[in-house]
């Protein structure tokens, strides 16, 4: 199935092809493997723009409005809208592809909506990936919409150049008690919905904690838009094009994309260590371990420990 013509299709951004390779990316399969093989030489050229914050403050439109405005400049765009993953089926629920669908038609446009499968981080290693495949197909920018905001959305930030933390004038009270790790994350601020009541104070008491927390360094921007009337959606791109500038002029971009390619490393090295030793653990020594954990004659750390010590012995053996 992977042959030359197939990556030559995925880099021809033919929708159809580029759409069967996410799915057999999903299906994490040895041939999903040899296709970001091949494709890895090609990728890097994409900018990535994160857009993250809780259920409700407009994200998709956001991202609807944003993509206009990057086809206007005659840039491809690539969308990977990330759902919650569904508690019946394991895969994502649609929301927001459907709410995208006027430009879903759009040639230079293509969009995917992926389960986070469990992900704390909000991100799935998975949607990492179908962005490599997205760059590598040639779309200029790469947005990656995902649920949720907080402490443990701190995936989307390993993922994008650009992150956009989306919050409406509602959220002033949950503002007080923002967690460092969003004030950490977080490039640029949008107060979307910002023609509602509190709009004003939200502003203001955001940029004043931000200006606190960020107190020996530049603090990110704070945008108002209103993403249903196309408000603000110039202010916010020029400060996405802003910043991407920044991280060029001061080589800070090169340097965030080689250390995020350390931790991706780091974490496949992990995934295919923890593969190796279930796929070789010995059922019956794992068993008896878990009988010695309930009876309380080990614990269930010293339990891993001798797993650990039997699987190397087993190795040396080999």
């Amino acid at each position: 199935m992977i042959d030359e013509n197939f990556i030559k299709k995925v880099r021809e951004s033919d929708k159809k092809t580029v759409s069967r390779a996410i799915t057999l990316i999903e299906s994490s399969n040895g041939s999903a493997n040899q296709l970001l093989k091949s494709l890895h030489k090609y990728t890097g050229n994409a900018y990535r723009i994160g857009i993250t914050g809780p259920p409700g403050a407009g994200k998709s439109t956001l991202t609807n409005q944003l993509t206009r405005h990057y086809r206007n400049l005659n840039k491809t765009v690539g969308i990977i809208a990330v759902d919650p993953t569904s508690p019946f089926s394991g895969g994502a629920l649609l929301g927001d592809r459907i709410r995208m669908s006027d430009i879903g038609s759009d040639p230079g446009v293509f969009i995917r909506s992926m389960a986070t499968r469990g992900s704390l981080g909000g991100l799935s290693k998975k949607a990492v990936e179908a962005a490599d495949l997205l760059d590598a197909a040639q779309y200029d920018i790469i947005i990656f919409e995902t649920v949720g905001v907080g402490q443990s959305e701190l995936d989307i930030a390993k993922a994008a150049d650009t992150t956009v933390v989306v919050l409406v004038p509602e959220s002033g009270d949950s503002i007080q008690a923002m967690k460092a790790g969003l004030m950490e994350i977080a490039d640029i601020f949008v107060i979307n919905k910002s023609d509602r009541q509190g709009a004003d104070a939200t502003y203001t008491a955001l940029t004043t904690i931000l200006q606190l927390y960020h107190s020996k360094d530049i603090a990110p921007e704070v945008i108002k838009t209103v993403a249903s009337e196309n408000k603000g959606i110039e202010e916010l791109a020029a400060e996405i094009e802003k910043h991407r500038k920044s991280l060029i002029d001061s080589n800070r971009l090169e340097l965030n994309r080689r250390n995020k390619l350390k931790e991706r490393i780091l974490e496949n090295l992990n995934y295919l260590i923890n593969e190796e030793i279930s796929e070789n653990i010995e059922t019956n020594f794992l068993n008896e371990l878990a009988e010695q954990t309930i009876r309380g004659e080990i614990s269930y750390v010293e339990a891993s420990e001798l797993l650990l010590n039997n699987y190397k012995r087993n190795l040396l053996g080999k």
